[in-house]
């Protein structure tokens, strides 16, 4: 008697392709020059945020005459804090009560164009910062958004997302919302010359973290409702394609752009950053992100220094979970070729972040970012808040798989972490 084969064992379901993104983006040397000609002319009256460094540099100031000699108004707010205070954003709108105001421009890092963000939501619909945490609380469109990086890092020129600082919380929130994306994305590298090397550092290695965690993010099934239930709905085609872009373009450039103005390597870290912010504006990031908050926080350190620290522990926790991405992510940054297949590959991926990381200067263990031994609980308790960078990881995490990791990234002990 014959028997039947047995049925074939049913095929993964395929992840959603998404992709939200600038309604525009103009990338290249002297870019900014261009800002007058690529704004609509209903742009009459136009907000620009920066902060006080960027705002005494003469590249600021012919911005701002380029936009007055095209015949608009340009009104500057030039007090943006680093790490952007609930009360600074409020502050600032308040002032502009009853001033029209038809675009919203942040010129500067992460905390202008973040600024930018929400300044546009307050002066559209009201209320204050708190009113919009979390996802999908925007209730549509706001002010347009044009966002000009003066830094290769949190390529916030492209998401959906603006980060915060809430005095009454102990880390970092988030409003994330697709309205939140800039209509236009202005991204001149040529802006990132001056930047100490340790700022470079810092924010290159935010632009590799987002790059990793969104490569190797979750996968979700794609259901008809998923990128109406999300906003960060996991790794997909189309992000990839953005992960493979930026990853190759920083195994190329990082180190050279630290110590140099070298055009092609801050054109690679402009590009970078921007297929970061791409990446992670759909796919998500994961636990580097999440334990950096409250370490943040905890330490008054910059956010591209944690994650860069955390980046290598958090791969090795999760390789086991994304050994083909791993595997990738070697090859795409210029593994030797000598390794056998995708495991050891795998392996090989964390070793070339980490040493890379380490090269341009970033700490490789939480003591030499201040933090005190004896805290990993509390990291993990805090870190696992943040549910949606929790809930994005490939590998599950609970506050103990938390606390693991904090605690082998606390002594420098990768080990801790291999399976």
């Amino acid at each position: 008697m014959s028997h039947m084969p047995p049925a074939p064992a049913p095929a993964p379901a395929p992840a959603l392709s998404l992709l939200r993104q600038p309604g525009q983006i103009v990338m290249g040397a002297g870019q900014r020059h261009a800002l007058p000609s690529l704004l609509p002319e209903s742009a009459g009256v136009i907000f620009v945020c920066t902060d006080t460094r960027m705002s005494a540099e003469d590249d600021f100031r012919r911005i701002v005459w380029g936009l007055q000699e095209s015949g608009r108004t340009v009104r500057v707010f030039d007090q943006v804090p680093t790490e952007l205070p609930v009360g600074a954003v409020i502050d600032a709108v308040m002032d502009r009560a009853g001033e029209r105001v038809d675009l919203v421009m942040g010129v500067g890092g992460g905390s202008c164009l973040d600024f930018a963000k929400v300044a546009a939501l307050l002066l559209t619909h009201g209320g204050k910062p708190q009113d919009y945490y979390g996802e999908f609380a925007v209730p549509g469109p706001t002010i347009p958004v044009v966002a000009v990086p003066t830094t290769a890092g949190t390529g916030s020129e492209a998401t959906p997302v603006a980060v915060l600082s809430d005095p009454d919380r102990d880390m970092k929130v988030g409003i994330s919302s697709p309205f939140l994306i800039p209509a236009l994305a202005v991204c001149d590298p040529e802006l990132t010359y001056g930047a100490p090397p340790a700022l470079t550092a810092s924010v290159g290695a935010d632009a590799l973290s987002h790059l990793v965690e969104s490569f190797t993010a979750i996968v979700r099934p794609a259901t008809a409702t998923l990128a109406t239930e999300r906003v960060f709905v996991g790794k997909g085609a189309l992000t990839d394609a953005y992960g493979l872009l930026g990853l190759a373009a920083i195994g190329r450039s990082f180190r050279v752009a630290v110590t140099s103005e070298d055009p092609v390597a801050r054109a690679d870290m402009a590009i970078a950053a921007l297929a970061g912010g791409l990446a992670l504006g759909t796919a998500g990031t994961a636990a580097a992100h999440a334990l950096q908050y409250p370490i943040g926080t905890a330490t008054h350190t910059a956010h591209g220094m944690g994650v860069g620290c955390l980046l290598p522990y958090v791969m090795e926790f999760n390789r086991s979970a994304r050994v083909t991405e791993f595997a990738a992510i070697a090859r795409t940054l210029g593994d030797d070729g000598s390794a056998f297949d995708d495991e050891e590959l795998s392996y090989r991926a964390v070793d070339l972040v980490a040493d890379l990381l380490a090269d341009v200067g970033v700490p490789t263990d939480l003591a030499a970012l201040g933090m005190e031994p004896g805290r990993e609980r509390w990291i993990a308790e805090q870190a696992f808040q943040a549910k949606r960078l929790v809930d994005n990881n490939p590998r599950a995490l609970d506050v103990d798989a938390l606390e693991l990791i904090a605690g082998a990234a606390q002594r420098g002990e990768r080990s801790l972490l291999r399976v």
